[in-house]
């Protein structure tokens, strides 16, 4: 028995064309599927991912993982990703994503002690994301999955851990990056950027660093809040992001509340 899952906050665009063959048959559209992570606090999150499923309007299309075998999702932060699959399918309008996970592997460590990771049985038959946007036949697109492992790990009140992944589905050609530093450590803030009706967050990693990929163009207001009362919050307007740049917004030292 296998788990199918795939939530979040989607902010996928693709470029919007279609063409077919002479012949009318429809072409096809190279993809490579990557995968990073917002940080989170804990030692290790492993994920055993066996499959991803891609549906266009042409068809279904399983993607075999690469290794197949767990990986440390902590590990592919800050800007690293990790490659998924490779794969040539069906251009047309793509219509749903889903990642496959086997049932074993699936972990989290947390004080150096692990424990397995359940689904709520409501993810059983799948939780995805419906899109309605163009793969262009022999251009060559590449979807990342930025996996947000902090609002993904949900603790029981058993003491054990399930998982309810929040996922945002981002083109790697079409967007920016707003990263920086939030300081002194103890803060522990986290970080939110509101995208028209939806709030994406991130949190610091051991250095107090955070990183917001797959950011359209456009001006942003990043809100720090931080989990220690000692510390107020903050607002830092206009940010502004351009396609293929890092906007690095420096080191927020944040007051001791008043």
């Amino acid at each position: 028995m296998r788990t199918v899952l795939f939530s979040g906050i989607a902010a996928l665009a693709l470029l919007s064309a279609c063409e077919s063959d002479d012949d009318g048959k429809t072409g096809t559209t190279p993809i490579s599927v990557k995968i990073t992570d917002a940080p989170g606090r804990y030692d290790a999150v492993l994920l055993n991912i066996d499959k991803i499923e891609i549906l266009t309007s042409n068809g279904r299309t399983t993607l075999d993982v690469d290794d197949n075998e767990p990986f440390d999702i902590l590990e592919f932060s800050m800007g690293k990703d990790t490659l998924l699959a490779n794969e040539t399918i069906a251009s047309g309008r793509l219509q749903e994503v889903r990642l496959i996970l086997d049932d074993e592997g699936n972990e989290i460590i947390v004080d150096g002690q692990p424990h397995a990771l359940t689904t709520p049985s409501g993810q059983s038959s799948g939780v995805k994301i419906k899109v309605q946007d163009e793969l262009i036949p022999n251009v060559a697109y590449t979807l990342l999955l930025d996996f947000d492992v902090a609002s993904s790990i949900v603790q029981q009140g058993n003491g054990g851990y399930s998982l309810k992944p929040v996922i945002r589905a981002i083109p790697e050609a079409v967007s920016g990056v707003i990263h920086g530093v939030v300081l002194p450590l103890e803060a522990a803030p986290k970080i939110y950027i509101e995208i028209g009706d939806e709030r994406i967050g991130a949190i610091t990693n051991a250095e107090g660093r955070f990183y917001f990929p797959g950011i359209e163009d456009g001006t942003y207001t990043i809100i720090i809040e931080p989990e220690n009362d000692a510390y107020g919050n903050r607002t830092i307007d206009g940010v502004t992001v351009e396609t293929g740049i890092a906007k690095d917004i420096g080191t927020i030292t944040l007051d001791v509340a008043s």
